[in-house]
């Protein structure tokens, strides 16, 4: 049994023992899981991919004569003013103003709140136009400026759902081929799709959120970022395996980070075809080793997590709860799979290649004493359920 005060001191001393979520399962296979818990103090958890729940806030600073800004738009995307006079907050999904969005079926979406994020940590120059109706103490009524991340005074990243803990698979039982945020479906599951880092994801790794709790320090794009919540739709009550790890959708992170010290490899504007714009992210999660039991969940394996097949074409969109089988990790990453005796290609939204190097990048920086662990304020919910939306008529 280790405290977070004792690995902290060994991370200080730079003495910690660190290894990723992909090398533990081999070092506890060799050293078994009371001695391996007993030597190792961190496992670095880490995903890559698209995360629309995702957004900043942004404070340009008073110009002369100052504005209250009360309609804005950077690089002519909409963002939200309803806050104080030069604060705005951007939404990843926001689309570019005047795009065709899907009038012209599928729509290209090339541009919008996720790749403004993603050229402002690249450091570019954007365009801000701004609006305002005019006060007696704010009495410009228009700004239109050239500014860099630079220029800013905070951009900070919040992000109110991010790191799905397991995730639907998607598959089109139709006839026609359709388009959604788990990109494109052929007609008669003939390709399916997933996003997840399965073995490598945070939350598979500590399924009962001991370690992961508000206040959790996270490597969020390279920033030293941490857990100011429990995610939106987090659903902790769910069917679990035998592992505790949760057999569809379940808990979710809300993550808040620095901007200006992210690197931009790690924050990457996104167009899906026929749905609309997103942003990729690059997020790690230490969990320090406390226990044994502990250590035997970051030991879970991509054939021992698996998730829900669902049919976007009808049952995702009529929200029927139907699934229509459930493959593991390990399956998945074959690149095809069988179902109903069909022959089914698989592709991935997220990359397990870029979830490994920010999990080796983790490491490395615990090791040399640069990133500690912090205990959460609060534990996140464990018995908590969905609702869904009721369309009742006014009484």
């Amino acid at each position: 049994m280790k405290t977070y005060e004792e690995i902290n001191k060994k991370i200080e001393a730079k003495k910690a023992v660190v290894l990723t979520a992909d090398e533990i399962i081999e070092y506890v296979d060799k050293k078994g899981l009371e001695a391996a818990a007993r030597e190792v103090d961190v496992v670095t958890t880490a995903t890559f991919g698209p995360m629309c729940s995702s957004g900043c806030f942004i404070n340009f600073g008073h110009s002369k004569p100052r504005i209250r800004m009360s309609e804005a738009w950077i690089e002519d995307v909409f963002v939200y003013t309803g806050i104080g006079a030069v604060d705005v907050y951007l939404g990843a999904t926001q689309l570019r103003h005047n795009d065709p969005a899907n009038m012209t079926y599928p729509g290209e979406f090339s541009y919008g709140g996720g790749h403004v994020i993603e050229d402002l940590i690249a450091g570019k120059k954007l365009q801000l136009f701004a609006l305002s109706y005019g006060t007696d103490e704010y009495p410009r009524r228009e700004i239109r400026t050239w500014f860099t991340i630079d220029d800013l005074n905070q951009a900070i990243m919040v992000n109110p759902r991010n790191c799905y803990q397991n995730y639907n698979i998607a598959i089109n039982c139709s006839e026609r081929p359709i388009y959604t945020y788990l990109g494109y479906l052929k007609p008669q599951m003939k390709n399916l799709t997933y996003c997840s880092a399965g073995q490598l994801s945070p939350l598979l790794n500590d399924p009962l959120y001991r370690t992961i709790g508000v206040g959790t320090a996270v490597w969020l794009a390279g920033s030293y970022g941490h857990v100011y919540g429990e995610g939106t739709q987090h659903c902790s009550i769910v069917e679990r395996g035998p592992n505790d790890v949760p057999m569809e959708g379940a808990g979710t992170l809300a993550l808040t980070g620095n901007m200006k010290e992210m690197k931009p490899e790690f924050v990457r504007g996104v167009s899906l075809k026929g749905y609309g714009v997103s942003l990729a992210l690059g997020v790690g999660v230490p969990i320090p080793i406390l226990d044994s039991r502990i250590l035997k969940w970051t030991t879970v394996r991509d054939r021992d997590i698996y998730g829900p097949v669902v049919d976007y074409s009808d049952d995702y969109p009529q929200c029927s709860g139907n699934i229509v089988c459930r493959l593991s990790y390990e399956e998945l990453r074959n690149g095809e799979v069988t179902i109903q005796g069909k022959t089914v290609e698989v592709s991935s939204m997220s990359s397990y290649a870029k979830a490994l190097e920010i999990a080796e990048l983790l490491k490395d920086e615990i090791k040399r004493g640069d990133f500690q662990i912090s205990k959460p304020i609060r534990r996140l919910p464990v018995n908590q359920s969905i609702k869904q939306l009721q369309i009742r008529e006014k009484e």
